[in-house]
């Protein structure tokens, strides 16, 4: 009560004084006030409850003590019927609280503070990334998903997916065997009736994948290296399962349903060439720059910083996942710039400017773009991708018009595209106060991607309608890639003896070009060698297509054919320095030699030149092993 009384004066005290009682400015005076008075309401009310409580509980004795010394014998008759009415009470109380802890149960089970779990019926994992687990054994919860499937680790370290219907909380009661075993039968049997909700998301491997090696991740959070809003890389996760989410897969013809013609690739006899075809999405994407990106700590190198994009319905990734790599200031390493138009000699992987084309009904189909670093641990050697955030952009809006095409500001979302709610760097907004200002200023602290849509110029369009029609690349190279599909098309459409006919075909540039555009700078260097060649061109030559595409030829045979089978070219390895340094030089070396020596004649007919042993897939296209079927995506 006294406690009660002092509340109760420090709030009269506090309404009668006034702003010009305070010794010192005082900024928002009347909302710090009515916040400091909503306080000592809140407080007086749990005071006053808490007052009632203890009253409430002297009464009870009280009343239970002059009970027990007035009560007199009573017959055997009256025992026995108050006796039968107190079990009927009690079996009525029981089965109500019975549902209420029901309810309880599933509200504490869902509660994120909640770890411990208790497996109440045995679950086998239905494909790679789920975790076993038997009736009775305890589960640690990592994170608890909306869509049912929880990420749990068990008693020996295995961590993976289990269905949250098999699933209930971990209570250390002090119950006999028997009982606790019977409870648990019950809900087992619930259990095995309960239908598991499947999975929707066709790339969920790339997923199941980041939870197992997540480990990593959390060590790199918990030692202050990365904020908590980073991740495992989703889609280097992707390209590292296979050829599926490259450009080398899409460039390759589709297939129509019956199998028996190309979708993509028409031959029109008029213009003696393939046909250009508009898509729906056809737009060039010029990533501007980044801001305000958190810096990783010093137990770690980065060895790259870059932006991977895709076409994405919020299910699928529906294309190739396109690169471009990030410059920065050492003086300002927050801030990510990229070169708005590649030329000359800069390589085409910092190239800013990109084409997106895809012909996908899809209503929610946008671009997914993800920003990355690949780093180096400095203690152990270890080497990976991480996720600074992620950001979305629908490309039609609900009409099904397609948004326009201005700069936008996309704010980065922490986590993985699956998770919703999770901030880059939370410290920002922890730091920040409750005031209008502060949140402005903390808002203006949150990482985000600068970029703009373009439509395409007349000059665009004569290259980008002869592409696939899902393809995201490079606008520095976009000319090459024409070249390529122009002789593809030759060689399938015009060229064939017989339009039935599945024979291979014997030509070393479809056979080896798409390898080509997963090597960004053996990319250069045929751009390179073809843009020294075409500098000496006279116009009239510009203007022939035909003769363009026999010179596309040689220059290929003489500049980056070669290397492809070169034994001093090291593998392509991303973001590592020391191999990209060596690759260059192997590329330069050459191409200095080439022009020398005006071809690469003499270069491999040289003694200190070795190449790998001749293999017939170096001149033969199999095009209906290398082409894509219509629902590949």
């Amino acid at each position: 009560m006294q406690l009660k009384k002092l509340v109760d004066e420090n709030t009269n005290a506090l309404r009668d004084l006034k702003k010009a009682d305070e010794p010192a400015p005082v900024g928002n005076y009347n909302q710090r006030k009515e916040e400091e008075e909503k306080l000592l309401l809140k407080l007086s009310q749990q005071l006053q409850k808490l007052v009632l409580a203890l009253d409430q509980d002297n009464t009870t004795k009280k009343s239970s003590v002059d009970k027990h010394h007035q009560k007199g014998p009573q017959s055997e008759d009256e025992n026995e019927e108050e006796d039968e009415s107190e079990d009927e009470e009690s079996s009525e109380e029981k089965d109500s609280e019975e549902a209420e802890d029901d309810d309880d149960d599933d509200k504490l089970l869902d509660d994120p503070n909640v770890k411990e779990c208790i497996a109440v019926g045995n679950f086998d994992a239905q494909q790679e990334g789920d975790l076993t687990f038997t009736k009775g054994e305890i589960l640690f919860i990592h994170d608890k998903k909306a869509d049912g499937w929880w990420v749990a680790e068990n008693s020996r370290g295995e961590r993976g997916l289990v269905p949250r219907t098999y699933l209930a909380v971990h209570k250390e009661d002090d119950e006999s065997p028997e009982q606790s075993e019977e409870q648990v039968e019950v809900v087992d049997e619930t259990a095995d009736g309960t239908e598991i909700k499947k999975r929707t998301d066709s790339h969920w491997s790339a997923l199941r994948r980041a939870i197992r090696e997540n480990d990593a991740v959390e060590v790199l959070t918990t030692i202050g290296a990365v904020p908590a809003g980073f991740r495992l890389s989703t889609l280097f996760q992707l390209l590292e399962e296979g050829n599926q989410f490259r450009a080398s897969h899409f460039l390759q013809p589709e297939l129509t349903p019956s199998q028996l013609a190309f979708k993509d690739l028409v031959w029109d006899a008029e213009k003696d060439t393939i046909s250009p075809r508009p898509t729906r999405v056809s737009l060039i994407v010029t990533l501007c720059g980044c801001k305000m990106i958190p810096l990783p700590g010093v137990s770690i190198q980065v060895l790259s910083r870059h932006v991977r994009f895709c076409l994405f319905d919020g299910n699928r990734v529906l294309s190739n996942i396109h690169t471009v790599r990030a410059t920065w200031q050492p003086k300002n390493p927050q801030t990510w710039s990229f070169s708005p138009k590649v030329t000359g000699i800069l390589p085409s992987l910092l190239d800013g400017d990109c084409f997106v084309r895809s012909n996908s009904l899809a209503a929610d189909i946008g671009l997914l773009f993800e920003l990355g670093i690949a780093y180096i641990r400095n203690s152990t050697g270890e080497r990976g991708e991480l996720s600074c955030g992620w950001a979305f952009l629908k490309l039609f809006t609900s009409n099904g018009m397609p948004v326009p095409a201005k700069m936008y500001e996309l704010p980065l979302n922490g986590g993985t595209p699956c998770e919703r709610g999770v901030e880059v760097d939370p410290s920002i907004s922890r730091r920040a106060g409750s005031g209008v200002l502060h949140q402005f200023m903390a808002l203006k602290k949150q990482p985000v991607l600068l970029l703009k849509l373009r439509s395409l110029s007349v000059q665009s369009k004569d290259i980008l309608y002869f592409l696939p029609e899902t393809l995201i690349g490079s606008m520095c190279y976009s000319h090459l890639l024409l070249f390529y599909r122009q002789i593809l098309g030759d060689a399938l459409l015009k060229d064939r003896a017989s339009l039935q006919s599945t024979d291979l075909i014997c030509n070393p540039i479809l056979a080896t070009f798409p390898q080509l555009v997963d090597q960004p700078d053996l990319m250069d260097a045929l751009r390179s060698a073809w843009a020294d060649r075409e500098r000496t061109l006279k116009r009239s030559e510009k203007r022939d297509a035909e003769f363009l595409k026999s010179l596309f030829v040689l220059v290929y045979h003489d500049s980056v054919f070669p290397l492809l089978h070169s034994t001093l070219l090291p593998p392509y390895k991303w973001a590592e320095e020391e191999s990209e340094a060596l690759r260059w030089k192997v590329i330069a070396d050459f191409l200095k030699k080439s022009r020398e020596h005006d071809g690469a004649l003499q270069y491999l007919l040289a003694a200190e030149n070795t190449h790998t042993a001749f293999d017939i897939s170096e001149l033969a296209y199999d095009f209906l092993g290398e082409a894509r079927d219509d629902s590949s995506v």
